[in-house]
């Protein structure tokens, strides 16, 4: 697992996740949320396209994906619950480390989708 500790890894890390997810939602059949992650994709894609020249490069520290645990194995109701949890955790606790607030307000966007989710 990599140490979240710059703008790209964070980035990468979350279009990562959102692809891993889609592939899950996929398997599980549920055609809906693979599509609403993959537009959650495309859309941190563009966002980290966009505001690559306005990083301020500044060190983030306390982040590290081994912090959260996915079961993309686990396809019962409670093994979707919980992934959507820990995404929304990574979310919750990314968002505020990134200073650009473009890139910010779509990880809280994530966030947000994720929590209802997990909710749900």
């Amino acid at each position: 697992m990599a140490a979240l500790n710059t703008f790209g890894a964070i980035l990468t890390a979350a279009i990562d996740l959102e692809a891993q997810l889609s592939d899950y939602y996929t398997a599980v059949g549920d055609a809906a949320e693979a599509k609403a992650a993959d537009k959650r994709r495309s859309k941190l894609e563009r966002v980290r396209r966009e505001n690559v020249v306005e990083i301020t490069l500044e060190p983030i520290e306390g982040l590290d994906e081994a912090n959260y645990n996915y079961d993309f194995n686990n396809t019962s109701a409670a093994g979707q619950q919980a992934n959507e949890a820990a995404a929304a955790r990574f979310y919750a606790d990314v968002a505020p480390a990134i200073n650009v607030r473009q890139a910010q307000r779509a990880l809280e966007r994530c966030q947000k989708d994720h929590a209802e989710r997990a909710e749900a």
